[in-house]
Parts: structure tokens; C-alpha cells; sequence
């Protein structure tokens, strides 16, 4: 890459929580900034959102922490009544997240209709060890970027030949992250390379219960704004999928 070249890939996650999210984000692809998105794949919406990001850059949003698993004889000890369980991930042995992963990564090519560009994990749920060392023994298999969190993430990814970006920036909490002030400022900052920035636009879920709505909503209207798209030019930053770690 040429000195001084800063890339950007803007991936939301959760397409597929809810109808009303995957309709947010598919928006944000289409007539916004938002580049890429990754699908959850065990969930009772996930063939929605598949359908409706058909042709679009989609990769696998592997769950770990909610609905079923898709694997047979997944350990019931890891689960709580039959389910995912976030307080329970950081005991998933290496070898049971493999197979979850491959196992997800077949019904999002089928439910897509194409491979998935790369893979990201809901929660950031990777940050255990045997989540990462199973994620990556798959994704080097079969040749998909990952999501690094941090310097750290990065280098052990990389060690296994599994390809990533350069940087990472993106947060999900009690108030919505990427207001228009915060994206303008982030993405006149970016450093050279490689940056993937994590986004969660949506309207908020009409089906599914949970405290993380209107958050969607504010980076929604951030990412389809004419605000962001001033920002990016001004910055002179190159937009793209995952594409860019082929």
C-alpha cells in the first residue's frame, strides 16, 4: 500500500437480530457510508436479513452468546437450558468453537447465497482464548479475514495466517457511539493503513426485546447523513470492503 494511504471498511453488525435492524443496516449500505455487514445466522430473524443483503458484502457475525447452537451434541454443560450463554463462553474449548464456526459459516453461505466476505464475533466474545484459537483454525482453513480488536489480537491472528486489518475503532454501550461529531472526528484521525470501523445502525427492533434501540437509531441517521459523507471526503479517506485483505 502507498505511504500515506488510509483505508476504511464500515461494518455494522447484527444483521439479522431483528427485521427492523437488518432493514436499518441494509439502508445504511445502500444509500449511506456503511460498507459491510455481518450476519447472525441461529437466530429466528436471520433468514430475513440474509434475503434482504442478497449481493451485498456480508461476512459471518459468529454467536456465541444467544439463540441455540447449530452443531449436534454441542455440550450441554456450555449451555443454559439448551441456549448460549455469554458467561459461559470464556470455557468454550478450541476444538467445540471450530466446529460452531464452520457450522455457522455453512448456513450463512446458504442462507446468503455466497461465501462470507470475513468474520466477526457478536459480544467480542473472542477475547477468550479458546473463542480465538477455534475462530482462527477456521477462518485459516478457509482463507477469511478477521476482526483484531486490539495490537495484541492482531499479532496472534497473523501468527496463524489469518489476515486482518490494521486498525480497529468502534464501541457499543448505554448511549449511541457514533454520533456525527465522533465519526467526523474519528475519521480525520485515522492513521495510515487499514482501519475497520464497527458500527450498530438499525431502527429499532420491533421483535425482539432488548435496551439496545434507539442507539441504532442515532448511528443510522449519523451514517446515512450528508455530515459523514463531508466528513470522508475531507479526509480524503478510500472506502471499501474486505475486499482490500483478498
Amino acid at each position: 500500500m502507498s505511504a500515506g494511504v488510509r483505508r476504511l471498511i464500515i461494518n455494522a453488525d447484527d444483521l439479522g437480530y431483528d427485521p427492523a435492524v437488518s432493514e436499518g443496516i441494509v439502508l445504511a449500505i445502500r444509500s449511506g457510508v456503511v460498507t459491510s455487514a455481518t450476519l447472525m445466522v441461529n437466530m429466528p430473524h436471520s433468514g430475513h436479513g440474509a434475503t434482504l443483503a442478497r449481493g451485498l458484502p456480508v461476512g459471518l457475525h459468529l454467536n456465541l452468546s444467544r439463540g441455540a447452537p447449530l452443531v449436534p451434541g454441542f455440550p450441554p454443560e456450555l449451555l443454559r437450558s439448551g441456549a448460549f450463554d455469554e458467561s459461559l463462553a470464556s470455557a468454550l474449548p478450541a476444538e467445540v468453537v471450530a466446529a460452531e464456526a464452520e457450522a455457522q459459516l455453512v448456513r450463512a453461505e446458504a442462507l446468503l447465497g455466497s461465501a462470507p466476505t470475513h468474520v466477526d464475533v457478536h459480544r467480542h466474545l473472542h477475547r477468550a482464548p479458546g473463542v480465538l484459537a477455534g475462530l482462527a483454525e477456521v477462518a485459516a482453513r478457509r482463507g477469511l479475514p478477521v476482526r483484531a480488536l486490539d495490537a495484541a489480537m492482531r499479532t496472534e491472528l497473523r501468527s496463524t495466517g489469518v489476515r486482518t486489518t490494521d486498525h480497529f475503532v468502534g464501541e457499543a454501550g448505554g448511549e449511541a457511539y457514533w454520533t456525527e461529531t465522533r465519526f467526523a472526528e474519528t475519521v480525520g484521525q485515522l492513521p495510515e493503513g487499514i482501519t475497520e470501523l464497527m458500527c450498530h445502525p438499525g431502527y429499532p427492533p420491533r421483535l425482539t426485546r432488548t435496551t439496545y434501540g434507539l442507539q441504532r437509531a442515532v448511528e443510522l441517521a449519523t451514517l446515512t447523513s450528508t455530515a459523514a459523507r463531508r466528513a470522508l471526503a475531507g479526509a480524503g479517506v478510500t472506502l471499501g470492503s474486505f475486499a482490500y485483505l483478498r
